[in-house]
């Protein structure tokens, strides 16, 4: 059994002693997650859990959730402030990304404060536009990978900062070109730029933030990962022009998908992962051992996405099902589901994808179509692979908590298919 003591402040106020006078772990409104993680080894905390409900007391305490996988309550004032709970089944409090998150906090947070200062602006729209999706709640994975593989390194400086910045004004200015390439009304559950403020501010927003990353990586004065990042920003542009043309082809291969997916996506998380190593001088091996894992992690990454995407766990993880199917993109589940189907199934694919056909019930069966025939397994299945291939791609590297926690993502990263 374990019990959590409820202890009401004011957020952020004398923080660090919650946590560090408490029995076990003391919560309290507007907790920032991040100083709890930060906090953990302070107290003397033998478990956080998710409350399903209380013993004793509950007219005391209200919610304050912190992430999916944390539940946290304050207290209100009704009974006595050490009123007890009681846990009814403990679960794991963070991911492996948040464990990765607390590995690198402190530059993650300089990182952060280098975003929000250098998306800054006199042209008031710019802040704005890029705030609304910088700040709308993404992962910071690309980022995070920076600044681990150069503790991995044993880089010393703030270089790194600077790359995980950039970093991660690359990966927003490519969303935002998405979402007009594709017509997007939703992005990570909230209304896309592009349908706010219109197609041409979101494209100059993003190019903006692009000119940001170009003046970050030159402010490391390193050309090597300038030339790192670069070239990724080069080959994602690639990725774009390529699935324009796969899109609605049902004649696509799926070594056509995988180039787009490589150039899309994994690129950036390849540079982002080697950047931390190149800046920090370490030898081919290193730096290309973090390449691969990036590489390799992004594939897994998007394949799952796909896979998600034709699923009903996607709507369980707060996120649109069929975005994919209603753009008629040509992912692989498509293109397995496709090349399995009976006849019927084909003039199926040919109206809703070739054709753009679609309406009714045509989302469900798609989602039948790609179950029946087995495509949603055989992706996964092959994400699995290029999961494990990250984590192998470790293996030459030194061990430590940052190398374990990187290994944990790319397992992560298949599992929430699950």
């Amino acid at each position: 059994m374990l019990i959590v003591i409820g202890n009401h402040q004011p957020a952020r106020q004398n923080d660090h002693a919650a946590i560090h006078h408490a029995h076990l772990i003391v919560e309290y409104n507007a907790l920032d997650s991040r100083i709890l993680q930060n906090c953990l080894g302070i107290g003397e905390v033998h478990g956080i859990v998710r409350f399903q409900d209380f013993a004793h007391g509950a007219s005391a305490f209200r919610w304050v959730g912190i992430s999916p996988n944390l539940a946290t309550v304050a207290w209100t004032g009704k009974t006595s402030p050490m009123s007890v709970a009681e846990a009814v089944k403990p679960e794991i409090a963070v991911t492996p990304v948040e464990r990765l998150h607390t590995l690198v906090l402190a530059d993650m947070e300089a990182a952060d404060r280098l975003i929000h200062q250098r998306m800054a602006s006199a042209v008031r729209l710019i802040p704005e536009l890029a705030q609304h999706l910088i700040d709308s709640g993404g992962k910071r994975l690309r980022p995070l990978l920076t600044l681990a593989g150069a503790r991995m390194a044993d880089y010393h400086g703030d270089g790194h900062q600077k790359l995980a910045a950039a970093v991660e004004f690359i990966h927003t200015a490519t969303l935002l070109h998405d979402d007009v390439v594709d017509a997007s009304t939703l992005r990570r559950g909230k209304q896309a730029a592009n349908v706010i403020w219109g197609n041409k501010p979101s494209v100059l927003v993003g190019d903006f933030l692009l000119s940001r990353a170009f003046q970050l990586m030159l402010e490391t004065g390193d050309l090597s990962v300038l030339g790192i990042l670069a070239n990724a920003s080069a080959v994602i542009a690639e990725g774009e022009v390529l699935q324009l043309k796969s899109a609605s082809n049902l004649a696509t291969t799926e070594d056509h998908y995988l180039q787009v997916v490589s150039a899309k996506t994994a690129a950036l998380f390849a540079a982002a992962a080697e950047a931390g190593p190149a800046l920090a001088k370490r030898d081919r091996n290193f730096v290309t051992a973090l390449h691969d894992y990036g590489m390799n992690l992004g594939i897994a990454f998007q394949l799952v996405d796909d896979a998600l995407d034709y699923s009903g766990r996607q709507a369980v993880m707060g996120k649109t099902v069929g975005d994919d199917f209603r753009e008629a993109k040509m992912t692989l589940p498509v293109i397995l589901a496709h090349a399995r189907a009976d006849e019927q199934g084909r003039i199926f694919w040919r109206r809703v994808i070739e054709s753009g056909t679609q309406g009714g019930d045509d989302l469900n069966q798609a989602i039948a179509l790609v179950e029946q025939t087995g495509a949603i397994r055989e992706t996964l299945r092959r994400a699995n692979a290029y999961a494990a291939a990250a984590c192998k791609a470790l293996e030459p590297l030194p061990p430590s908590e940052i190398h374990d926690a990187l290994v944990a993502v790319a397992e992560f990263c298949v599992e929430r298919a699950y």
